[in-house]
């Protein structure tokens, strides 16, 4: 019998009340892809930390290569041979690709000789696994899919033989996402053993060998891919029946609401993001916007958001929008009826060492619900919180958790119940379920399809194209500023939107 890569025995973690690994064990054979899914805060990544030393387990046992092994920190475990690649990258954004890779394993006082060494080994790297990436650029000026390349060798520099990727696409366009899990089965075909921690059953079903899924802090079962479905896992995720496709009724379309003309908008840098564009939101529909992310779609958010000056024309139920100076800032914009769910939940939704009840008033807690004279109505701000954690199903129900402390699918919940509580006639929502597991992503989608059907008005940002089918009533394609053209979701196709996301064939508006 082959010996397992890794085994977990009895792995139990709390932190204070809330027990988020309760008596787990896993088996990980070598030489394979093992997915681990479940729902956010079923407790995938705190596993993964203690078996990365993040985290110390209350109790269990960790086994590598058939040896019990003791992994106080990141360091042992690196000497144990895992690496391990998280959603949120861990590089320094001012250092080249080399300087990051050596970060940690420089050897000795004298940088130059890591340097050359790194160099002429991430060379080699690079050539067996198909992992190519300029040594010299520097992180901030490449992609987040190179930036994910670079973790992955760092890990592999270190030699690692098992790799834990954590959500690994959360931040990847499809093609991006192709290219890594042709990557991850040619790490496999040499041998390296990988778990997967993700909340896509497609990635699941393309890419795994075998599947064990989580749910609330316990591991319900373990199968072989190939002998599983999505329908199935799913129900093992949620513990219940889910929805794999949005339930929606066709839409009930009305007057324009958001009105857009030859918008352009400029970055820091100076360089045109947006291209003289023309949109129009109605009442009662959603229109997705599709593209691979960097070609205007986050600037165009952020100038409707009151978030970067324009030049153009946008109207609001036949109203203007300022577009720079007084009244275009994102207060005017929540004053005028415009929610706005960013792309980025970390950055721009939350402060992340703010209680849970404090980031439901971030931005609006000039409302007078919230104010008791001249001072801040806490407790009436508390209740609203309790209400929007029960009625959005945020877990832990604690108000008076940090918000770094909750999943980032418990995070997006807090955000999402927010801006839609606010009855906005405009919803701009960026990136809606990224890094969100499959429970919360039908949980979300049934909101935002909701008010719609309350007759709001919702402009979606995705590079997902399965989402932007799913909710979308018409898609508008954006490439390099421009739009490229919009399709009605029955009469196109994934591979007529590619064409067009890629900047081949449509007319630019």
């Amino acid at each position: 019998m082959t010996v397992p890569a890794i085994e977990l025995k009895g792995i139990s973690k709390s932190f204070g009340p809330v027990q988020a690994n309760k008596d787990i064990s896993i088996s990980v054979a070598p030489g394979t892809i093992h997915g681990i899914i479940g729902e956010n805060g079923a407790g995938k990544s705190t596993l993964m930390s203690i078996l990365y030393g993040f985290y110390k387990a209350d109790k269990g046992e960790i086994w590598i290569n058939g040896a019990k092994t003791e992994i106080p920190d990141s360091q042992a475990a690196i000497a144990a041979g895992i690496g391990m690649v998280f959603q949120h990258f861990k590089l320094v954004e001012n250092f080249t690709v080399l300087e990051n890779i050596i970060l940690g394993a420089e050897d000795g006082g004298l940088l130059k000789p890591s340097l050359a060494k790194a160099r002429k080994t991430l060379k080699e790297l690079a050539t067996e696994y198909e992992l190519n990436v300029d040594p010299d650029a520097v992180i901030e000026e490449i992609g987040v899919g190179m930036q994910q390349r670079v973790e992955i060798l760092k890990a592999l520099y270190r030699q690692a033989d098992i790799l834990i990727l954590d959500e690994p696409t959360g931040v990847l366009t499809p093609a991006e996402a192709d290219q890594l899990f042709r990557i991850l089965h040619r790490l496999k075909d040499e041998g390296k053993t990988i778990i997967l921690i993700t909340h896509k059953l497609r990635e699941i079903m393309e890419a795994t060998d075998t599947v064990s899924v989580m749910r609330r802090g316990q591991m319900t079962a373990t199968v072989k891919t190939s002998e599983t479905n999505p329908q199935h896992l799913a129900e093992l995720m949620v513990g219940r029946k889910v929805l794999l496709q949005v339930d929606k009724v066709p839409a009930k379309v009305g007057a324009p609401v958001l009105e857009i003309e030859n918008l352009h908008v400029t970055d820091e840098k100076g360089v045109e993001r947006v291209k003289g564009i023309n949109l129009e939101v109605r009442a009662g529909e959603i229109l997705g916007i599709a593209g691979v992310a960097g070609n205007g779609q986050s600037e165009l958010l952020e100038v409707l958001g009151g978030m970067r000056p324009g030049t153009g024309s946008i109207r609001l139920n036949g109203s203007p929008l300022a577009l720079s100076g007084a009244g275009s800032d994102a207060r005017a914009r929540r004053d005028q009826h415009i929610a706005h769910v960013p792309e980025d939940r970390q950055r721009e939704g939350l402060i992340m060492d703010f209680h849970a009840w404090e980031n439901v008033a971030f931005g609006y807690h000039h409302d007078p619900a919230y104010q008791s004279g001249i001072f801040m109505n806490n407790a009436a701000l508390r209740a609203d919180t309790e209400r929007k954690i029960e009625k959005f199903d945020v877990r832990p129900a604690d108000g008076w958790l940090a918000a770094k402390n909750f999943s980032g699918g418990n995070q997006q919940k807090i955000v999402v119940a927010r801006e839609i509580e606010r009855n906005p006639d405009l919803l701009l929502v960026g990136q809606p379920t990224r890094g969100v597991d499959i429970g919360a992503i039908e949980f979300i989608h049934q909101q935002i399809v909701a008010l719609r059907d309350q007759g709001k008005a919702v402009l979606l940002v995705s590079v997902e194209l399965e989402e932007i089918f799913s909710l979308s009533d018409r898609i508008a394609v954006m490439f390099d500023g421009h739009i490229m053209g919009e399709r009605l979701p029955h009469e196109t196709d994934e591979k007529e939107l590619g064409l067009l996301m890629a900047g081949v064939d449509g007319k630019a508006a």
